[in-house]
């Protein structure tokens, strides 16, 4: 049994247990990509570029292209999430604080799938045939803080970078921050002007879209001192691999005096799929 439920002791009666300000669930699972796996360890394979050659003569030899494969593998996790409520804990709150627990455990697990997925963002990634080689982000694919929070100079060169590799422009293209760099970007001229937005943003206390992103707002990326890392990427640039899905189940145990156990578990991992889809932004909270 938690040993903190007894905060929740009332002494007059009591409609509901309220849950305590969080993100419930997973911001990031609805914008990458998804899919199904079995094992322990998923393989993910691609296929690279190739260029058309050109016909010098008149029945010559059939030409001999050989396309590029590459293999990307996620390791897959299984998170768990579990707490006891004793049938007196239930008399003494007048209430079945088991939908509350419900909430937190999914709440928590949805958390825990999106940290997975920006870890994977900009972390190394595992290729090759049997997974066994380190693949870090390529300086080029990083923009440095300098000394700012994220500007519109960031963004469009964010959108070089992916233009510049040829990234298919009909794909979705995201962003993930923090609310300091929404605040930063609400600041910013071009970005209040609707002659330059056509998303009334300050009329909406929000950024939806801009420049061709979609902006989603997380209070779980990584910060350094001051340096928030941020990222952009497009369509399937990264990978969510689901082995089982959330799975909830709510039962007495005998061997807890017959207490309710909430139980939640999941398995899941994340890898970045293609270095060029995925842009580092890295935000100065400080400027």
């Amino acid at each position: 049994m938690s040993s903190q439920i007894t905060t929740a002791f009332v002494q007059q009666f009591s409609s509901n247990v309220q849950l305590l300000s969080q993100q419930k669930g997973s911001r990031l699972r609805g914008i990458v990509s998804q899919e199904t796996v079995n094992g322990e360890k998923a393989f993910f394979d691609q296929i690279g570029q190739t260029a058309a050659i050109e016909r010098t003569s008149r029945h010559g030899d059939t030409p001999l292209v050989e396309t590029p494969h590459s293999r990307r593998m996620v390791t897959m996790k299984t998170f768990e999430w579990a707490d006891l409520i004793d049938d007196a804990d239930k008399v003494r709150l007048l209430i079945d604080p088991t939908s509350t627990y419900a909430q937190a455990a999914a709440a928590a697990m949805g958390r825990a799938m999106d940290d997975q997925i920006i870890a994977a963002a900009t972390g190394t990634a595992k290729t090759g045939k049997t997974g066994a080689t380190s693949t870090s982000l390529p300086a080029a694919q990083q923009i440095a803080a300098g000394g700012a929070d994220m500007t519109l100079a960031k963004l469009l060169e964010t959108k070089r970078i992916l233009d510049l590799a040829d990234v298919d422009p009909d794909l979705p293209r995201h962003i993930v921050c923090s609310p300091h760099q929404i605040e930063s970007l609400l600041n910013t001229t071009e970005v209040k002007n609707a002659d330059f937005n056509t998303v009334k943003a300050l009329a909406q206390g929000q950024i939806n879209s801009f420049l061709g992103f979609n902006f989603h707002m997380t209070n779980r990326l990584t910060k350094s001192s001051n340096d928030r890392t941020c990222f952009a990427f497009a369509g399937d640039g990264i990978k969510l691999a689901v082995g089982k899905d959330v799975t909830s189940k709510i039962d007495e145990r005998a061997d807890k005096s017959y207490s309710t156990q909430v139980y939640y578990c999941a398995t899941f991992g994340a890898t970045r799929m293609e270095e060029e889809k995925v842009v580092q932004i890295v935000c100065d909270e400080s400027a």
